[in-house]
């Protein structure tokens, strides 16, 4: 077990006997890192994998080596034994400024359209119009104009700007409710990229009936869908069209799991406490990039921004040439502990009843990551990616994916039905 763990399942609410149940096999490193990535994501698929399995004494285990896979589930994804490419647009990376250095994302065409209008060029004429700015000028420009930016910053610039980090994870009753009766959970998922995703894909893979919403104006990058729709239902539902659909949905639900920014989706509804005062007895969990506080809070961001922002991209490499994790671990262990709260949360809904939420986001996770001790991982050996994938026939071609990571009374996670289908679902429980 890493040294990691009692700490963060303490502050998911979990049984401290509880942990004595949990393996750890493999190297003590498989992703390469100045920070200690392996551990962190040992500590939150861990603690996925103990909360699923909360209260039955069953042994759980996690292998390093097919941790190490899993964290990058999207880099060896293949479809029809070829990959897909590389999901990030050329707009997504480091860009030199007059004064620093900036990183975009643009791999939704909308992001990359508001951080054109505002440089006021092509993207081939990107670069050379980003290095005449400033990078401060440049990333609030963006973000006024609905794009993403971030200006890399040490750490102390970051917490000197910003402020203390968000906890890692924050949980709390919303209210009295009655205890709702054991069932197969479902899982109302209004999430994307990656961590909201990974949350629901966790569920699913423990058992969980799953139905995810998206905006039929906001078609999915298709590697984001292949990667983290197994096991899901996906509909397309125009959330302010369709408000009844929705209440009925929501009144179906066990747990509902949002993955937007604070306040996008308040217009329909969606915020805990309205959630807890129309559907009591939900357990409702909310992940968002930069948390609910702070000057930042109402932005967009994803992984890569938030590793630019906080300082991450300077310590995994220098000013010249700033650096990444591994894989985005922030977005991955995010998720599996989204997925870990969910879980302890609705056993408590169903022992003692009330109105559950777990909140967290990746500056959560990032500030957790800095605050831990750091020691380099050097000569990480490399990870023969095959005995952790596995391949799965879907409608856009046979789909080899990263397998669920761990073990459940020895016995492996495998990827339930259906398989992942964009879009195809009808905005409905089932039976």
């Amino acid at each position: 077990m890493t040294d990691l763990l009692p700490a963060v399942w303490d502050a998911l609410g979990g049984a401290p006997a509880e942990l004595r149940r949990l393996t750890v096999t493999g190297p003590p490193a498989t992703l390469a890192s100045a920070f200690p990535v392996t551990d962190a994501g040992v500590t939150a698929v861990g603690a996925s994998l103990l909360a699923a399995t909360a209260g039955t004494d069953t042994p759980v285990a996690v292998d390093t080596r097919q941790l190490a896979i899993a964290l990058r589930s999207e880099r060896h994804l293949l479809r029809d034994g070829r990959s897909p490419g590389n999901p990030f647009d050329p707009l997504s990376a480091f860009h030199r400024t007059a004064d620093g250095t900036i990183r975009l994302h643009a791999n939704y065409p909308w992001h990359g359209a508001a951080a054109l209008r505002v440089l006021e060029c092509t993207e081939q004429e990107a670069p050379a119009a980003i290095a005449e700015q400033r990078a401060r000028e440049l990333e609030t420009a963006v973000h006024e104009a609905g794009g993403i930016a971030a200006a890399v910053r040490t750490e102390e610039q970051w917490r000197a700007e910003a402020g203390p980090p968000p906890p890692l994870v924050e949980v709390r009753e919303l209210g009295a409710a009655p205890a709702r009766p054991v069932r197969r959970p479902r899982v109302l998922d209004l999430t994307r990229v990656i961590a909201g995703p990974v949350a629901t894909r966790t569920l699913a893979a423990h058992g969980a009936d799953v139905l995810r919403l998206d905006a039929p104006d906001r078609p999915e990058i298709p590697l984001q869908y292949w990667d983290m729709l197994p096991g899901k239902r996906s509909a397309l539902l125009d959330l302010a069209a369709h408000r009844d659909t929705l209440e009925d949905l929501l009144a179906g639900s066990d747990v509902v799991v949002t993955g937007y920014r604070p306040g996008a989706l308040d217009r329909f509804g969606l915020t805990p406490e309205a959630l807890a005062e129309r559907h009591p007895g939900l357990v409702v969990v909310t992940l968002s990039a930069w948390g609910h506080r702070g000057p930042w809070g109402a932005r967009r961001g994803f992984d890569s921004i938030v590793q630019a922002a906080s300082g991450i991209a300077l310590t995994e490499g220098t000013p010249e040439a700033p650096g990444a994790l591994p894989a985005q671990v922030l977005d991955h262990a995010t998720g599996y502990l989204g997925a870990a709260g969910a879980l302890l949360a609705l056993a408590r809904q169903r022992r003692d009843g009330g109105t559950h939420h777990a909140r967290l986001s990746l500056l959560g996770t990032a500030g957790w990551l800095q605050s831990v001790s750091r020691t380099a991982a050097d000569d990480v050996p490399d990870v023969d990616p095959a005995p952790y994938l596995t391949d799965i026939s879907a409608p856009d071609g046979l789909l080899t994916l990263a397998t669920p990571p761990g073990t459940v009374g020895a016995r492996a996670l495998t990827w339930p039905e259906p398989a992942p289908a964009f879009g195809v679902a009808e905005p409905r429980w089932a039976g």
